[in-house]
């Protein structure tokens, strides 16, 4: 665990009120890190309606698979019983074989135990080293005095317990009024490191008090991850363990949403997407050794596709990346990587920007372009480059961070 607090930490965690229908819990089970909280326990009342995204990782850990059949075997219409997730922190439970398909089946069939509900409604997950059996008897016999201790609120807790790299607790929540009834919509993330998603990011469990049918829940999370979570990237590691899942607990006094028809369904859809995209800058903002937060605007792309690969191709540059930790205005090296993503370019159609400040077009500097401003604007926490490929349409935005020497000490480190 790293002491130092990342420079672009928010103040601290936000005030976050209970959700109805959410119970949490954590404990120390000592799996990996000593005197800190390192399991969490969420319990979801009957009535809800869950959704997830996973990893697309061919490696991906136990826990993930088990989360994939699990969701899949969920009905349509709101759950007649309970469901619960269990995360643990200090080992991913990834790469470990038949044991670890045996250590999640334990925990789902230990929890459900506990819980009075069905083991494919609980949800597991698990973060921290690959390659090393978890000791998931550490969290069973913790199990009872986990569930004990269940109570509304307590988001902080949770999102500290499922820390790993991470320099700071992640949470972000919102409300929205949906014909005079308000709603609340609730997250909490981890992550720092290993940071690409494809399909999700590290682990992010959202929750609201909503009404909402699962399979419009599901497309609302598909869609609102392809532009937040997976627009993300610290250092290009796709990771064995990423998942998100989201409880609908239709608590509130509402007719639920089932039809993306319903004038309610865009608001109720607008206002997650705020809470995963605010959670998402915070995992970039806690990039393990990061000093800046960088926002990649692409547009004028041939396609949207195209503008998000040529963003990540940017974004995920270790020579721009590096150019941005050491404040050096190195436009070059964003022409470098606009180039090599294999995407349709026109070096004399683009334009750059830093900002406000335009750095390049027509194929050149920009006559206007003054170094010393330049610099002086790399000298900022938070940059925005902008790239115009004047071929079409095609937009992404991408949100990544620099790379440091931090970056490869607490790698370096991990595991010692």
């Amino acid at each position: 665990m790293t002491a130092a607090v990342s420079p672009l930490a928010p103040a601290g965690f936000p005030e976050i009120e209970p959700i109805r229908g959410v119970r949490l819990a954590t404990i120390e089970a000592g799996i990996r890190y000593k005197g800190r909280p390192d399991v969490m326990l969420a319990e979801i009342a009957p009535g809800a309606s869950l959704a997830g995204v996973f990893t697309r990782s061919a490696t991906r850990a136990a826990p993930v698979l088990w989360c994939e059949r699990a969701l899949a075997g969920l009905p349509s219409e709101p759950l007649d019983t309970g469901a619960a997730i269990l995360a643990n922190a200090g080992n991913a439970n990834a790469f470990t074989g038949a044991a670890g398909t045996a250590a999640t089946e334990r925990l789902a069939e230990a929890t459900a135990n506990r819980l009075a509900i069905p083991a494919g409604r609980v949800f597991i997950s698990s973060t921290g080293v690959i390659g090393e059996p978890l000791e998931d008897v550490l969290i069973r016999e913790r199990l009872d005095a986990l569930a004990t201790a269940l109570a509304p609120g307590g988001f902080d807790a949770a999102a500290e317990a499922i820390r790993t790299t991470d320099t700071f607790a992640k949470g972000a929540e919102t409300s929205v009024s949906l014909d005079g009834v308000s709603v609340r919509i609730t997250g909490i993330a981890k992550g720092s490191g290993m940071i690409a998603p494809d399909m999700a990011t590290m682990l992010v469990y959202l929750f609201t008090d909503a009404g909402v049918a699962r399979p419009l829940l599901q497309d609302m999370l598909a869609s609102a991850n392809a532009r937040t979570f997976n627009c993300i990237t610290v250092d290009s590691d796709t990771s064995t363990s990423d998942t998100v899942l989201l409880a609908a607990t239709g608590a509130a006094e509402m007719a639920p949403i089932v039809q993306p028809e319903d004038p309610r369904s865009a608001l109720f859809a607008d206002a997650l997407e705020w809470v995963m995209r605010e959670l998402a800058h915070l995992v970039v903002r806690d990039g393990e050794g990061a000093s800046k937060f960088v926002e990649i605007r692409v547009t004028g792309a041939a396609d949207d596709r195209s503008a998000h690969r040529i963003a990540k191709a940017v974004a995920e540059s270790p020579l721009v990346k590096t150019a941005l930790a050491g404040e050096d205005p190195n436009w070059g090296r964003i022409v470098m990587a606009v180039g090599k993503a294999g995407e349709p370019a026109d070096r004399d159609r683009m334009t750059i920007r830093f900002g406000d400040i335009l750095v390049a077009e027509n194929g050149w500097v920009s006559p206007t372009y003054v170094e010393a401003e330049a610099a002086a604007y790399m000298r900022r926490a938070e940059l925005v480059i902008a790239i115009d490929l004047g071929l079409g349409m095609g937009a992404s935005t991408v949100w990544t961070c620099d790379l440091t020497a931090g970056y490869i000490a607490i790698n370096a480190d991990y595991r010692s």
